[in-house]
């Protein structure tokens, strides 16, 4: 398998703080942030400063760094300090409730916590070390996805996707745009249409910025816009990320996922989640069980700075939707394509 090398770090430690995208500003401007406070972090995890399940877990796991490093100005005991710093990492959570990997990765950190006896100095040496770990584990694990996902494209394919879980999503190769760069690096005629996403057009954004910097062919259309296309023959397979995954296949993604796997489905159209193991949550049954983030109004009714609609207008902004695991066709990980049925296959991956 060719590699492809994508031209973006997303999010990276330096010695005493997190740099990272500052993804409110595309695509304007392309420029780096250093958040240097938990507090900080967790304002860029809310206001999507730092956005994709992946990317968000690097940033927890960062920020119970960054919140230790604050903790130790005040001479605490060890047991008091852990005990203060799993509080501001229960804390941290509560950013965004519906990408597991946030949880995921500060559990990470909550387990070296706990468990650790020395002083804290160390401690917190200790989780810089796991924090930079989790980062490079990161960009290997997408990579594994992209390979597996590669298999699967065939030659010459339109890939569809909605919102962004590409390299600015993760630590910098993504997940279903992990599988469009492996794939683009064997077979240059493979190309993408990107659903803009609305209402704040992480595909028109970002996904759309990313295939144009890494010379991949990209065409942007609206969210409306893919069953015409998936009708007249121009699209091959769908390929998205996913902020929660339930134990029976049940996938959480950006809001319009699920309308787009219901036209795949009419149209006999593949349509894959690509995503790691860390976004699988087998403590629960079910999609009905993920909790759906309710985001600002403003979100829907600004465009820009410019209000688009009558003031005095209802406003329901549900940040994501649910894909019922029948409409999907494989699973993509970084331990290869898990298949229907998923509540056994899911079960048989964390035997």
């Amino acid at each position: 398998m060719a590699e492809f090398k994508s031209k973006i770090r997303t999010i990276e430690w330096i010695d005493t703080y997190s740099k990272m995208v500052d993804q409110t500003k595309f695509p304007e401007t392309f420029e780096y942030i250093d958040i240097k406070t938990g507090q900080e972090m967790f304002d860029a995890i809310q206001t999507m400063i730092v956005r994709g399940a992946p990317a968000i877990g690097i940033a927890g796991a960062h920020g119970v760094v960054l919140y230790a490093q604050e903790l130790a100005k005040y001479n605490l005991s060890l047991e008091e300090f852990k005990k203060e710093l799993i509080k501001k990492a229960d804390y941290l959570v509560t950013s965004r409730p519906t990408a597991v990997n946030l949880y995921w990765a500060v559990e990470k950190q909550k387990e070296i916590i706990k468990k650790s006896n020395a002083s804290v100095e160390e401690l917190i040496d200790e989780l810089k070390i796991n924090g930079k770990k989790l980062e490079f584990e990161d960009i290997e694990i997408n990579k594994k996805i992209g390979d597996y996902g590669a298999m699967v494209v065939p030659k010459g394919a339109t890939i569809l996707t909605h919102c962004n879980a590409g390299a600015l999503a993760t630590v910098g190769y993504g997940t279903a745009l992990g599988v469009v760069r492996s794939a683009f690096a064997n077979d240059s005629t493979i190309q993408v249409f990107a659903d803009e996403t609305r209402p704040r057009q992480q595909g028109a954004r970002i996904t759309t910025l990313e295939l144009v910097m890494d010379g991949i062919p990209v065409t942007l259309i609206t969210d409306g816009m893919c069953s015409y296309f998936m009708k007249k023959g121009m699209i091959d397979m769908v390929v998205v990320g996913a902020d929660r995954i339930a134990g029976n296949g049940d996938s959480a993604n950006k809001i319009g996922t699920y309308t787009v796997a219901i036209s795949a489905k009419y149209h006999n159209i593949p349509f894959y989640v690509a995503a790691p193991l860390s976004t699988i949550d087998t403590s629960i049954k079910t999609g009905d069980e993920i909790i759906i983030e309710e985001r600002s109004h403003d979100e829907v009714t600004t465009i820009n700075g410019k209000r688009i609609c009558a003031e005095g207008v209802n406003i329901i902004n549900p940040g994501f939707d649910v894909t019922p695991h029948e409409l999907i066709t494989g699973i993509i990980t970084e331990k290869g394509i898990l298949k229907p049925d998923y509540k056994n296959s899911i079960s048989n991956l964390f035997k």
